[in-house]
């Protein structure tokens, strides 16, 4: 992870977590699932008047109950307290039993009358003869709360068959309002503010969307006996709102880089005109040239500090205004100039920056290859060798930066990727891009060594214990254990399953053109995209090809 004295905010320890469970109770209906909400009290020290699903704490008497419940063979213990403890929390709160009678039969309102929502659970229904049917309940997801938050929660979301016949009665202390609703109509009246949800409920709701009855969400969940997802949001700043983020949404990784313990002070929105401070060490300001092809724009970075003065990493394109903020940034200090490769939103503006400089900065890179288009020619002052170190500052390890060069062809010839080794970070040009994947162009374009290089760079992760991605294009990847590598892993298994549809567009038209298995290959692909995609179909075909049977 990065050094300490390298982060931006004071290190703090966010509050500790209590154990609770939740659970969806959920009917089918022929408009499809309902699930089953109240509305928490206003003077409720969690989520004051929120829609939210039945549960609570997990108490002692709750793993002391397991003799009362009724379980599956794959079920864990801890799913089993888990399980008893949404089982109590539904009683109490809405008045809902899952147990059976000793008979095997399903508890009903006449149970549910003998017993007293205040008095202890497990040994009511013990004495009325009822088992908990802890195995009816399955485990869909795992939340734990917020960082920021000062009261947080680890807590399972179960899933349940709602018992026929039985009619919900909010218990007026916690819960009110009891309501039957479908997923879809919960999240349009929250968006039209109407019924406010939290950030946990609502990313639920939208995962249910994708059921169409109540045995599917069951069936997924006994699948696996684990979470099918499983999140401690983060949240950032987006044009002036408050926003929350999943570790598989898109600005996870830079809100864990810049802020890991939680606090609330980071903006994503995307600008050209002041750089954003990631670490200390590393600065990026986005250059003003946003599209198809750049997403947001071309990130330009720069590592270094006051003391030990800056590398720029890819100045981008020779716009003279984004360079001179560039340049500011910096105080005018820039030591190197490092481009990623030749193409035209990267490298044009190493010369325009050098001459900035007073003390003429070198230009570091790889030369072009005879590859290379016309317009990503480039030829840097001094070559840049596979595994050269570029440092900055002097012994002292908390104030020095070392950059580790790999060479990493494949969207280029000449492409390299920066490792800053003290605090685990890499720079990996266009090679791997935050939301997209990048283009693979021949001749200068290769799939093959696009593909040895993702396993190059797989390699460095693991030896260097890299944790975070910043790409040239988009926010910072990683943020959790072993997403960077996840990060390499989903790329090249993307560009192998891209290439089976390819090769089977080939098989299937072996006298099509390319045009022809462009179609078929990238009919999941939005058809004004199909121009660019058509390159790297390019490359996977000459791959094919070579490929000896």
């Amino acid at each position: 992870m990065a050094r300490p004295n390298q982060l931006l905010h004071p290190q703090r320890t966010p509050a500790p977590v209590r154990p609770a469970a939740t659970v969806l109770l959920l009917r089918d209906t022929p408009q499809g699932i309902e699930v089953l909400m109240t509305r928490r009290s206003m003077t409720a020290s969690f989520a004051p008047g929120a829609y939210v699903f039945p549960g609570g704490g997990v108490d002692a008497l709750d793993a002391a109950s397991h003799g009362q419940a009724s379980r599956r063979a794959t079920q864990s213990e801890l799913h089993l307290t888990q399980a008893i403890a949404a089982i109590r929390e539904s009683f109490e709160e809405l008045g809902v039993l899952l147990a059976r009678r000793a008979d095997g039969t399903a508890a009903d309102n006449h149970d549910i009358a003998a017993l007293d929502r205040s008095a202890p659970f497990a040994a009511q229904c013990q004495n009325l003869g009822l088992t908990l049917a802890a195995d009816e309940v399955f485990v869909l997801a795992h939340w734990t709360t917020d960082r920021d938050l000062a009261r947080r929660f680890d807590v399972p979301f179960l899933v349940a068959r709602m018992p026929d016949g039985q009619t919900p009665v909010a218990d007026e202390a916690e819960q009110f309002e009891p309501v039957w609703v479908r997923a879809a109509d919960a999240l349009a009246r929250h968006k039209a503010g109407q019924f406010f949800m939290i950030f946990p409920t609502i990313r639920t709701l939208e995962r249910l969307l994708g059921y169409n009855c109540v045995d599917a969400v069951l069936q997924a969940c006994a699948a696996t006996e684990q979470p099918l997802w499983t999140s401690c949001p983060r949240a950032g700043l987006l044009a002036g709102r408050e926003m929350r983020y999943m570790e598989q949404d898109l600005p996870f990784g830079e809100l864990a880089l810049v802020c890991p313990d939680g606090q609330i002070v980071h903006t994503l929105d995307w600008q050209s005109e002041t750089p954003v401070a990631l670490l200390k060490n590393v600065q990026r300001l986005t250059a003003p040239n946003p599209g198809a092809m750049t997403g947001p724009g071309t990130n330009s970075y720069l590592v270094g500090d006051p003391n030990s003065g800056y590398i720029a990493i890819d100045p981008g394109p020779a716009d003279p205004d984004h360079l001179d903020k560039l340049w500011r940034a910096a105080g005018g200090d820039i030591r190197l100039i490092v481009c990623t490769h030749s193409h035209p939103d990267h490298s044009p503006g190493a010369q325009p920056l050098q001459a900035l400089c007073a003390n003429k900065p070198p230009i570091l890179g790889l030369p072009s290859a005879s590859t290379a288009r016309s317009h990503s020619l480039f030829t840097p002052d001094q070559v840049l060798q596979d595994q050269q170190r570029l440092t900055l500052g002097g012994s002292d390890p908390d104030s020095t930066h070392t950059l580790l060069a790999l060479h990493t062809p494949g969207h280029a010839a000449n492409h390299l990727c920066l490792l800053l080794l003290e605090d685990q970070l890499l720079f990996s040009g266009d090679h791997i891009l935050c939301g997209s994947t990048t283009v693979i162009d021949p001749p200068d374009g290769d799939m093959t060594a696009y593909l040895d290089s993702l396993d190059l760079l797989n390699k460095a992760c693991a030896e260097h214990a890299l944790e975070f991605i910043l790409p040239a294009h988009g926010y910072v990847i990683g943020g959790y254990e072993g997403e960077a590598v996840a990060a390499i892993a989903r790329l090249k298994a993307h560009r192998l399953q891209r290439e089976a549809k390819i090769l089977q567009a080939m098989q299937s038209q072996p006298h099509g053109t390319l045009d022809d298995w462009l179609a078929q290959a990238y009919a999941d692909v939005p058809e004004r995209m199909w121009p660019v995609a058509k390159r790297s179909l390019i490359a996977h075909v000459e791959r094919i090809e070579s490929t000896p049977p």
